[in-house]
Parts: structure tokens; sequence; C-alpha cells
């Protein structure tokens, strides 16, 4: 951070963040444990429980907790990153509405599965199970140290804090608290920081765009964008333009998000971990629902501090004031923290330090479990002790998740002390995981896709990705070094290079040798044991508790679901068809025929936009906040009715 920024809270402020809502979060999740084991058939004491929520999480919660898990600290500095230098910026959302396919085959094909290297390991074998093991943990590595390298900046540039200090104490309370509740609970704390998220988002766009005095309404905003694009105009826009979609390194960063997105989507347990947690005839509702709400999140974010940063950069409230933002500054993801400062001072900076607290550490919870499960089942229970207890896997679960908590905090100091920025990860991550997207995908869709087809695809996309990258980069620029392989060009031939070759050799490969799979295979998966939600020492539940009887209804109807996938077939045409049709829509219909025409919007124009922007982030707050809580009604309503009559107590022999 540049000498000439001084830090807009004090140091102590920054601790108490860190180290005061994580703690309170733990405290949080104590509560919320100790009244799922005392009033539900669900404890946090088994291992089916802890890593699968018992497979039965409602719709509005699985969403609430997509908005929370996708929204890293790099969604919303990035997507303000880059409205801060091209104009235009928007999260690609399709990735996980295109997830949704995969969650219903995931329900069909592997439906008691724990993680998706279950299916590969039982599909092709060991090998190909350490291959795609390999590329799992890089992607929960590289998402890990990312979300503390880019909230560690933020902390510190807002409030002085070492930057070390943050990098491993933001995990801490995480890990307490995954620790003590497991997935169910996890998902209940997601919701409440995506509550905090919807409230600090709509805070920002109100105070932008109707009562601040600096900018005020949308059409004020859009006359200070047209004078920033005099000042310093926007190479490769239509007319240096900050309000054009005909932007030629946002189209750049548009595919290599694409590219990268895939990866961090369809290779990262964390999402097939949501997957298995939801009830089955309600997995693809649940994936479309969260996909079009996170959009929300970058679409609001960029729209209102990334564009402020650009319109007040002249102003003297902006921290780098009279200067513009040094490379170093936007690259870290600073235009967020200070546009937030600039637009509402010393209220905006808490307020935006707190969400990006919020937003790290919900993701963080949802990689630390989603690790856990792999190093648990893939590698200690398929490796090391095939026929652990479940006292063993629930206590190898838990050191499990403090393990990987302490490794993406030494990765993320790596990266600091390397100088390696937010910026440079987030592009640079698609071209190493991008060989995996494909087979990954094909694994549990396509019952043509061979063992050599999955290997042969994953580690020539790796090196393609790797050779286009470097060659790219020494070829257009002349020398290799972290500056120049960060550059859009090497990045996005990378990441092409990456994607495409594996798509490429893994289908050729597996036609030229055809073998079909027969999915009864997966669909036997932990089908031998017994799926217990309750421990031992619970047994002495009263199975009289309304809220016990409505859960073990809703397991009856779910395991039926299972037993005939001929019944999710409704399901799996959804989820093509809004899959295909939405990113058809938000993709290709919108955003190119703006790209071809040039177009420069209007001042009312822009007002439309700004306007869309609000309406989708209420849409995605009713989406992610409202339609959790209507579905928990009955069994609040329940729940209460049995504390009123002494709950459990009351049934005990």
């Amino acid at each position: 951070m540049s000498s000439a920024t001084a830090t807009v809270l004090p140091v102590g402020v920054g601790y108490g963040v860190v180290v005061g809502i994580g703690f309170f979060f733990a405290a949080l999740m104590c509560g919320i444990s100790w009244i799922q084991n005392r009033y539900t058939s669900y404890s946090t004491k088994t291992s089916e429980e802890f890593n699968t929520a018992s497979r039965s999480v409602k719709p509005g919660l699985i969403a609430s907790g997509i908005v929370s898990a996708w929204t890293w600290a790099a969604t919303l500095l990035q997507s303000s990153t880059v409205a801060y230098e091209y104009g235009y910026a928007a999260g690609a959302t399709v990735q996980i509405l295109l997830f949704s396919v995969l969650a219903c085959k995931v329900k069909q094909n592997a439906p008691r599965c724990h993680t998706y290297l279950e299916i590969i390991y039982v599909r092709y074998g060991a090998v190909t199970h350490w291959v795609f093991i390999f590329f799992a943990l890089l992607t929960n590595v590289l998402v890990g140290s990312q979300l503390l390298l880019g909230g560690s900046a933020v902390v510190t540039s807002l409030t002085g804090m070492n930057v070390y200090a943050a990098i491993y104490l933001i995990p801490l309370g995480v890990c307490v608290y995954v620790v003590l509740g497991g997935l169910r609970a996890t998902f209940l704390c997601d919701y409440s920081h995506t509550l905090i998220l919807m409230v600090v988002i709509l805070y920002f766009m109100f105070s932008a765009y109707s009562t601040n005095p600096q900018i005020g309404s949308p059409s004020a905003m859009y006359e200070l964008l047209k004078e920033a694009a005099l000042k310093r105009p926007v190479d490769g826009n239509e007319n240096g333009s900050y309000t054009t979609m005909k932007s030629n390194y946002a189209l750049v960063f548009g595919i290599i998000q694409l590219c990268s997105g895939s990866g961090t989507v369809f290779l990262d347990q964390a999402y097939w971990q949501r997957a298995i947690a939801s009830r089955p005839t309600t997995a693809v509702r649940a994936y479309i629902l969260g996909g079009l709400a996170w959009f929300a999140i970058p679409f609001g974010f960029a729209t209102t501090l990334g564009l402020s940063a650009v319109a007040l950069t002249d102003h003297p409230s902006f921290p780098t004031y009279p200067n513009p933002m040094t490379q170093s500054q936007v690259s870290a993801g600073l235009s967020a923290p200070f546009a937030a400062s600039a637009l509402l001072g010393k209220g905006g900076a808490v307020a935006l330090l707190i969400v990006l607290f919020m937003a790290v550490t919900s993701c963080a919870s949802a990689e630390l479990i989603a690790v856990s499960s792999i190093l648990t089942f893939d590698i200690y229970k398929t490796y090391i002790k095939p026929n652990a207890t479940p006292a063993q896997l629930i206590f190898v679960s838990h050191v499990m998740v403090c393990v990987f908590g302490l490794t993406m905090a030494i990765f993320a100091c790596i990266w600091n002390a390397i100088k390696i920025d937010l910026g440079w990860l987030f592009l640079t991550m698609g071209l190493l995981i991008g060989g995996a997207v494909f087979p990954a995908a094909f694994s549990i869709t396509w019952r043509g896709q061979t063992k050599a087809g999955a290997i042969s695809g994953a580690l020539s996309g790796l090196a393609a990705g790797l050779t286009a990258w470097l060659v790219e980069a020494k070829r257009y620029y002349g020398t290799l070094s972290v500056s120049t392989t960060g550059m859009e060009y090497p990045t996005l031939a990378g990441n092409l290079a990456a994607i495409m070759t594996g798509l490429i050799v893994t289908v050729v490969v597996s036609l030229s040798k055809p073998a079909p799979f027969d999915w009864e295979v997966t669909r036997s998966i932990n089908a031998s044991s017994v799926v217990t939600t309750t421990s031992q020492d619970e047994s002495n539940k009263s199975q009289d508790l309304p809220t016990v009887q409505d859960e073990e209804k809703q397991m009856r109807e779910d395991e039926a679901a299972l037993e005939e996938p001929a019944k999710l077939r409704s399901a799996f045409k959804l989820a093509v068809v809004a899959s295909f049709g939405l990113t058809f829509i938000m993709d290709f219909l919108i955003p190119v025929p703006m790209f071809l025409s040039h177009y420069i919007f209007s001042s009312g124009f822009f007002t439309a936009w700004v306007i869309i922007s609000f309406i989708w982030v209420f849409c995605s707050a009713a989406i992610s906040t409202i339609l959790p809580i209507v579905e928990a009604l009955d069994f609040f309503k329940e729940f209460i009715r049995e504390i009123k009559i002494g709950g459990k107590g009351a049934g005990r022999r």
C-alpha cells in the first residue's frame, strides 16, 4: 500500500473484527449445535451429519449457502476492480447454474456418496482417484489462500493491522465453529452472513445513488463517469468510456472468469457437498435459485463501489487524493475499500470490513469442511483405515478442519511474501485446474468416459495450460516475471488451452476405445452402510417430538426418491433447460449485441441499468434470506411448542 494512503480505522478495530466476530460465531455455533442435538433427530456427533447434513437441507438454505460460499473476498473485490478498470463488471454465475445438472445427476447416479472423488474412485480406480485428489486439493488451496490474501489486504489497508496476523487470525474462529457444528450449522451461519451481506450492499447502493452528497443519483454518477473518461480514458473501451459494454479487456477478463470459475465450481468439493446435502427432489431448484441470487452480489457491488471509485478518484475524500490508485493497489483489490471510505468515511470502512470478513469466513468454512471430507473419506477411510468407526471418522474430520485452516494460512503468507497478489492468483487459477473440469463433470454425467480419457484429459489440460501461458507471456512481453505472467493475454491463452484441451482429449480418448459404464455401480456407493443421524448417546431421544416426526417423514420421502432415479428425470430436464437457457441469455443474448454495436450508455439507459441492479439485489435478498425462513416456519412453530412443554425432557424414559 502506498505510504501516502492513511488508514481510516485504528488497528484495534481490525483485531476486534477479526477475533471478536470470529469467536462470536463460534459461540453462536455452540448454541445452534446444542439446539439441534436436543430438539431434532440430527446429531452433530455423527460423521454423516457433520459432513453431509444428513442430505436433508431445503432449497432456500442451500441457495443461501451457495450465495455465501461463492461470495469470496475475490467476488467483492475483483468485481469492483474490474468495474474500476473497465467500467462494467458482473459475476459469471453460469457455472452455478450449469452445476444444477451435476447436482441432479449426483442424486440420480451416486445418491449416497460423501464426495465426488468417491465416484471417481469407484468408477475408475485408485490411479485416477489420486489424480483428481490432486486437482481437488489444488483448487481448495488456491481458493482458501485467495480468501485470506484478499481479506487480509483489506483489513490491513483499512486498519493498519499486521497482514500476517490477519492471515492467521481470520481462519481461527472459523475452524472453531466448523468443528463445533459441522455442515448443517455452517449453513445456518452462512445464512446470517448472507443476511448481513445483503444489508450492507443495499446500504452502499442507497448511499451512492440516493443520499450521498458526492454522488446522490444515477444521473450524477453518469456525469462523473463521463468526466473520468475524459481525464483517464479506458484503453480498449469505445471512446475510452466507462459506460459501455464494448470493452476489449473486460471481454478477456470475462472469458478468463468463465474458465477459472468453472474450475472453482466443478472441482471444489464445497459445491458438490451442497448438492449432496440437499434433498433429492429440490437440489436442482436450490442451485438455480442460488445462481440467480449470487449474481446480484458482484453486479450490485461493481455497479456501486467499483463505479464510485472511478467517480470519486478526484475528490478530496478519496484515500489516494490527489493521485489515482497505483497499479499494485488496484491489483490488490483496494478499489472497493477506498470507495467505501470516500462515500461514507469511517462508517463505510467499518461496513466494508465487516462484510469482507463475513465473505471470507463463510467461504472459508465451506472450504474447511470440504477438504475435511476429502481427507477423511477419500484418503483416511479409503487408504489408511477402511474399517474406521463413525467415532474415528468424526475425530479425523475435526482434525483435518484444523489442518487445512493452517495450510491455507501458510499458503497465503507465501503468496504475500513473494508479492503474489489477489489479481494474479485469480487470473492464473483456471489454467492450473481447468484441464480437469470436463473430465470431473463427465464422471457423473457421461457413461462413455473411460479411465484413460479422464486421466489424459486432466493431465494434458494442465500441461497445455502451463505451456500456452508461459509461451504467450514470453512471446508477447519478451520476459517471464510475476508481472508479465499475470497479464490478460497470457492468462487468457492458458485458461482456454487448459479447459479446451481437457475437453477435447477426454472425449477423443474415450471414444477411441469405448467402454460404457453401468450407473448401478455408483448407485451402490455406501448403500450397504446404515445411515444413522443419531449418535448412540442420543438413543433416548423422544420419537414423539413433532420436529423429529417431520424430519423422519422427509427422510422416508427422500429415500423413496433415491430408490427410483426415474423420479428425478423431470428435475434433470428442468436443470438442463434452465441452466442452458439462462446461460444463453446472460452470456450471449444480452452482452454480445451490446458489445458488437459499440453502444455507449445514455443517461437514461444507465439509470435503467442501476434500477435493474437494485431489483436484482432485492430479489436475491428475498431468495437467500426470506425463503429459508418461510421453509422453516413449521419447524419453528413445533420447536417453540416443544420448548413450552419441556421439549425433549418430557419424553425421556
